[in-house]
């Protein structure tokens, strides 16, 4: 049975398990909300999938493109893309009536220094 007793927690009345341990997150609110956005942009096998189609171009592409290479209808790709440009991972233009989409290279290339910095490596 666990129990919580003041602050210590109590294990069949014995005690904590370890030494209390003076962590503080060094991530701050900010960064956690913001990291964790990415993550579940990132979250869906299409909306991966997209961005990696994006990888492939050094320019814009239009949703019809886009659209031709999943077995989706153009508003579900409309909606993934909606989420990947809502986190900055896609930047998108309109081209009289179609909408293009770029990969953010500089947005995703602070990816991997969210994923040290959450694991302090």
């Amino acid at each position: 049975m666990v129990e919580a007793v003041g602050k210590q927690l109590s294990v069949n009345g014995i005690g904590r398990c370890c030494g209390a341990v003076e962590l503080r997150p060094s991530v701050s609110d900010r960064q956690a909300d913001e990291y964790a956005g990415w993550f579940k942009a990132l979250a869906d096998p299409t909306r991966i999938r997209i961005l990696n189609l994006l990888a492939q171009s050094d320019e814009p592409v239009c949703v019809c493109d886009i659209t031709d290479k999943f077995p989706l209808g153009q508003p579900t790709i409309s909606h993934h893309l909606k989420i990947l440009r809502d986190v900055r991972f896609v930047f998108a233009e309109r081209r009289g009536t179609y909408m293009y989409y770029q990969l953010n290279r500089a947005c995703l290339a602070d990816f991997p220094q969210a994923a040290r910095q959450i694991l302090n490596v």
